[in-house]
């Protein structure tokens, strides 16, 4: 009987040991990726950063027009692999005026989204070959 006990009890406390016990990872936000950043510009409208990035976790309720996305992961295994990334957005008027945060903004992010693209169309371009043949 006593050893029956004792091997209960050791079987408990090893149980209550923190490695033995799986533990979920636990995500909570919203997870961006680098690729989506890149498409945001200044200019764009809330509908068309809703669009691209989804809705915020967090919209500031005496300002509306800056929005937090929040991303935080909290790791079952390690505390070493727990990670927290944010990303603020504000607008002015309805448009995307800044972005910062846990990301870096593409080289096109302060083109204005609605810039006129410049470009050149194949006729022009034949014609100015044509010219330097002559």
């Amino acid at each position: 009987m006593l050893f029956r006990t004792s091997i209960i009890a050791v079987a408990l406390s090893l149980s209550a040991c923190s490695t033995w016990v799986y533990r979920i990872d636990i995500p909570q936000g919203n997870y961006l990726e680098q690729k989506s950043i890149d498409k945001i510009q200044v200019d764009m409208t809330k509908e068309q950063v809703k669009f691209i990035l989804g809705s915020p976790v967090m919209v500031d309720a005496f300002d509306k027009d800056t929005w937090n996305y929040v991303y935080r992961f909290k790791s079952g295994r390690s505390e070493k692999l727990n990670m927290q990334k944010i990303f603020t957005i504000k607008f002015v008027d309805d448009k995307l005026v800044s972005a910062e945060g846990d990301f870096e903004l593409s080289e096109n992010f302060n083109t204005s989204f609605n810039a006129p693209i410049t470009s050149v169309t194949p006729n022009e371009n034949k014609e100015a070959t044509e010219h330097k043949g002559h």
